[in-house]
């Protein structure tokens, strides 16, 4: 007597709930915020390069006309060598309308020889050419820059990081519910169908047994 085993019944893949464009939704996702991290990383980092405009300084003073608007987060900033108390810088600035100067956050822009702080944040009601003057006791050198420097840099390249790393668990779990899902829908359809679950049971065959 042959003992042939019955190959288990099989479920169209297409059947199958939820759909496999769940698995393409989640590398879709992975690839955005991975690619947006990387992104982000990199316009920052350029961005940071030249955050102030250290090839164009200015001594105590001089009057520098600057094109500013009023979303351009731009600020007034000093090298580090010559920023104590007893230099005691100022500035001022006029141009349209009633611009201002407020404090900065802590931040700091490194070149090769130099270390600059912010000294003055500058806020402007409307897009216009302003006048800058600053002054101290001390010999001063000032420059033009973003508002943020290093610091802030650091704060965009941790969001550059933690993005590909969300896109890839957002992945998983998707790719890993999906999975889970479809193997239970696919043993509920098999019990449903065949009633023993889809187990596979076996078919005689030989002298003395019928065909099946």
């Amino acid at each position: 007597m042959l003992v042939k085993p019955i190959p288990p019944p099989q479920i169209p893949a297409d059947e199958l709930r939820p759909n496999r464009r769940w698995y393409a939704m989640a590398g879709a996702i992975a690839f955005v915020l991975i690619a947006t991290g990387m992104a982000i990383g990199a316009f920052r980092f350029t961005n940071a390069i030249d955050a102030v405009d250290t090839t164009h300084p200015f001594a105590n003073g001089d009057i520098v006309t600057v094109r500013l608007e009023p979303a351009s987060e731009r600020a007034i900033w000093i090298r580090d060598e010559e920023f104590g108390p007893s230099a005691a810088p100022k500035c001022s600035i006029t141009g349209p309308g009633d611009p201002s100067l407020t404090a900065p956050g802590i931040d700091v822009f490194l070149t090769r020889r130099e270390t600059w702080n912010p000294l003055y944040t500058i806020d402007v009601p409307r897009a216009g050419d302003y006048q800058i003057a600053c002054s101290s006791h001390a010999s001063s050198k000032y420059a033009i820059g973003d508002s943020g420097g290093f610091f802030a840099l650091a704060g965009w390249l941790v969001l550059a990081g933690v993005l590909p790393i969300l896109g890839i668990t957002i992945c998983a779990v998707i790719v890993l519910v999906t999975a889970f899902r479809r193997r239970r829908h696919r043993k509920q359809l098999l019990a449903e169908r065949h009633g023993s679950g889809g187990k596979p049971g076996v078919r005689q065959s030989g002298p003395g047994v019928a065909a099946q």
